[in-house]
């Protein structure tokens, strides 16, 4: 069972209630939309954006974006890279799924790897969004998340995903 207990604009907050072992459990759980990230890989180069995610200042993170009501994670990531990059990709491989905060919210995020990258035009960005967009070498954007420097948690997971898959 669940109950709306707060909301956003964005975000509703639900309180899940259960019986595990005969024992009643209630849980807040935040309900999001799901997330398409993609890690787009061209001569041994990832790009990436360095973004403002205010309160929490500037982070470096592989584009990444919601998914829109109806629309596949796979179409979601051919749709985000290209307005938040300016590039396109021909194609798109799914790389993982996880939730980000499992005990916290409900939301998916879905892992692509982009190959065939192209520039073909300027990002298209919302009006809340500020960033560069720049190509990092995989091996040195490793370093990066080994050392503290990258933070965001999609780009460890599906980064390190990719490394690990890749030359492991």
């Amino acid at each position: 069972m669940k109950k709306r207990i707060k909301s956003s604009k964005k975000y509703p907050i639900f309180t899940y209630t259960t019986t595990i072992n005969g024992r009643k459990i209630s849980r807040d759980m935040l309900e999001g939309t799901d997330v398409a990230a993609i890690v787009a890989v061209k001569n041994n180069n990832i790009i990436i954006e360095k973004q403002n995610r205010f309160p929490n200042g500037t982070v470096i993170e592989i584009p990444s974006g919601t998914l829109n009501k109806g629309e596949k994670p796979i179409e979601c990531a051919f749709r985000e890279f290209k307005e938040e990059t300016g590039y396109e990709a021909k194609k798109m491989k799914p790389l993982l799924t996880f939730y980000p905060q499992v005990g916290y919210t409900m939301h998916k995020v879905h892992c692509f790897v982009a190959t065939g990258i192209k520039k073909t035009g300027m990002p298209k960005l919302d009006k809340e969004e500020f960033l560069d967009v720049m190509k990092i070498n995989v091996e040195v954007l490793v370093k990066m998340i080994l050392s503290g420097e990258i933070v965001d948690s999609i780009t460890i997971c599906a980064v390190l995903s990719y490394y690990f898959k890749k030359y492991l």
